[in-house]
């Protein structure tokens, strides 16, 4: 079975530093990896369309790379077999969306781990790439390689604040990370992500986060805004996502060549097109 770097970064306390990306275009992987400045990249599936296939070849993509291992981000109604399909294809860590309760996060963790009675999960034995499709698919390693790997959770609805450490005593929880915008939302406040509300609940979080001994990850849009984070003793982030990253930079790109060519910015109405294509 391949090293899960992931894994061995937290057991060792060492900071890690990732970056997302909705493209399931397997050279997008490969270019987080040659920039050798990642040490996991996140497909983030719930907000991206994927097939089977498409995670096969991005976990190809991933094991170029001995240093970059694979997360994945999956919505709620489907963790088992989206978490199942995810690691078969060579993801090595989880990022759970929305869990409310204990028995949420029960189940995240149950939906990882094998159904061997030490490791207490619900994953059966199966003819997936990760384990040579038939040529290790039952072994003591491949038991093992399920325990490692790393499950991660948003904490993202009032619920999950209220129930925090409940939550975070389920065994086999390593990272969490606090999601504003879902939390917001959930307590009445929606799109005011900055409210000191929210950002009283994001601290509360990484606090007992860390007296727990579970790591907390913050994201990032850019390399801004993380010293507050230090200070806290937060040593994991996550920064940029791909889509995000282009369209700023068509933005900027644009502006400054529109402006030397004279052009006026394309007004909203321009870029749609009237009724019956008129």
């Amino acid at each position: 079975m391949r090293r899960n770097r992931l894994r061995e970064s937290l057991n060792n306390k060492q900071p890690t530093l990732g970056t997302r990306i909705l493209s399931f275009w397997p050279t997008t992987v490969e270019l987080v990896g040659h920039s050798r400045m990642f040490d996991y990249v996140e497909f983030s599936a719930e907000y991206a369309p994927y097939d089977h296939q498409i995670l096969d070849n991005m976990g190809r993509a991933i094991e170029l790379f001995d240093h970059l291992t694979g997360m994945i981000k999956i919505e709620q109604e489907s963790r088992m077999h989206a978490a199942v399909r995810a690691i078969g294809s060579g993801f090595q860590s989880v990022l759970f969306a929305d869990p409310r309760s204990v028995e949420d996060a029960r189940e995240c963790v149950r939906a990882v781990r094998s159904e061997r009675p030490q490791s207490g999960g619900l994953v059966g034995v199966n003819l997936l790439r990760y384990t040579g499709v038939v040529v290790d698919p039952a072994s003591e390693a491949w038991a093992d390689s399920l325990d490692n790997i790393v499950i991660a959770l948003m904490i993202e609805k009032k619920s999950a604040i209220d129930n925090l450490e409940s939550i975070l005593a389920v065994p086999g929880i390593d990272m969490v990370q606090f999601g504003p915008a879902d939390y917001a939302n959930s307590i009445g406040l929606t799109g005011q992500m900055s409210h000191p509300e929210v950002k009283a609940a994001e601290k509360h979080m990484i606090e007992t986060a860390l007296k727990m001994g579970i790591a907390p990850r913050v994201e990032l849009n850019e390399p801004i805004g993380f010293e507050p984070y230090l200070k806290m003793g937060v040593k994991h982030f996550n920064v940029g996502v791909d889509v995000k990253s282009f369209y700023t930079w068509l933005q900027k790109t644009g502006s400054v060549m529109r402006q030397e060519l004279g052009l006026e910015p394309v007004s909203d109405n321009a870029a749609k097109p009237s009724a019956y294509g008129k």
